[in-house]
């Protein structure tokens, strides 16, 4: 064992040596080469911040749910909405039902489309059981949506189809611009879906877009089209052959297009009287149906198409077409109130499902623009 190993067991653990011994020099680090100059060293990768909590995003775009007939509806009576709320509200703040209110009621009304006997109608009643109460404008809302719907009530019906006719024979009229080719498309994919046998004929001989129109429709729903040889063709001749053979088919439609006929103008009206006259000649009863198709966006408009066309071809129902945005919707009230005829369908876009049959109560809760 070394001395000052021995020496310092005997004193403890760092004792200096003794001193006849020369204390050791403590070792010195070797030297280090000087770095060399050379390229950057990479930055080490840093780890990745945590995610901040909260939803984990969705792996695609979620699609929007379709919105339901009714929001479609009310949407579509925005502007006549507008025309009716805004005045409500400026009017029927807690204020007395006076001669002075109704006169505005009334005003408001008939700015609104709804027509002066509706609006008669609807004064007379707030005047019999709402006269000097004081109202808001929620009560005056509601009570009109009720008013309203007592008017269309009655005229709210579906078009029924009899098979015992077979076929049963849907005229289909308007003037240009409407939709009665689409109408009729959407009416035969309905019935389709239902089971029943449908042919339709393309009796817009004059505009040849409208033949390949209905064309493309039959083949998309499945629906035999009768089509003219050529452009021009006589529409009555070519009704009167589609329903004998449809006859003879079994068909359970037969859904008619004509050409668009300006109601003012006498010699394009005779020549639709000409296609009734001529299907009557095969059966005294057809057309079963006549519907009458206008365009919502006329207003008032669509009151004198009503008077003229009943009086050329005994109109039997009314579709309302084109009820978006720029709707004039309180003409159906004016319609109703006038003529009282049948109010079958009401559309609100492009697609077979956008026709449906005409509700009173939620239409009438549409154009207040009060929820269901």
């Amino acid at each position: 064992m070394a001395l000052r190993d021995l020496w310092g067991k005997l004193r403890g653990k760092g004792d200096a040596p003794p001193p006849d011994q020369p204390a050791e020099a403590p070792p010195q680090p070797e030297p280090q080469p000087e770095p060399q100059p050379g390229p950057p060293a990479p930055p080490e990768p840093q780890p990745e911040p945590a995610p901040a909590p909260g939803p984990t995003p969705a792996a695609a775009p979620t699609i929007e749910e379709p919105r339901g007939f009714f929001a479609r509806l009310k949407a579509g009576l925005s502007r006549s909405t507008a025309k009716l709320t805004d005045t409500i509200g400026s009017v029927f703040t807690k204020r007395k039902l006076d001669d002075a209110a109704l006169e505005e009621l009334e005003d408001m009304l008939i700015t609104a489309d709804l027509g002066v006997g509706a609006a008669e109608r609807i004064v007379q009643s707030f005047r019999a059981t709402r006269f000097g109460r004081e109202v808001t404008d929620a009560e005056v809302k509601s009570a009109l949506a009720d008013e309203i719907a007592a008017i269309l009530a009655p005229v709210a019906r579906p078009l029924v189809i009899t098979r015992a006719h077979a076929p049963h024979v849907v005229l289909v009229v308007g003037v240009n611009g409407t939709g009665k080719t689409t109408t009729i498309a959407k009416l035969g994919e309905q019935y389709r879906a239902e089971g029943l046998k449908v042919w339709m004929v393309a009796g817009d001989t004059f505009r040849a877009a409208a033949v390949e129109q209905l064309q493309i429709w039959g083949e998309r729903t499945g629906a035999h089209v009768v089509a003219p040889a050529k452009p021009g063709a006589d529409a009555a001749g070519l009704a009167f052959d589609a329903l004998r053979d449809a006859r003879a088919a079994g068909v359970d439609v037969l859904l008619v297009d004509t050409a668009g006929r300006l109601h003012n103008k006498a010699a394009l009206m005779d020549e639709l009287r000409k296609v009734v006259r001529v299907l009557k000649r095969d059966d005294a009863a057809v057309p079963h149906s006549t519907l009458l198709v206008l365009d919502a966006t006329t207003g008032q408009n669509a009151v004198s198409q009503v008077r003229v066309f009943k009086e050329m071809v005994d109109v039997t129902g009314l579709v309302v077409t084109k009820l978006d945005g720029s709707a004039k919707g309180g003409v159906v009230v004016a319609l109703a109130q006038e003529f009282g005829l049948p109010v079958h369908a009401v559309g609100v876009g492009e697609k077979a499902a956008d026709l449906r049959p005409f509700e009173a109560r939620d239409y009438a809760r549409s154009l207040v623009g009060l929820d269901e």
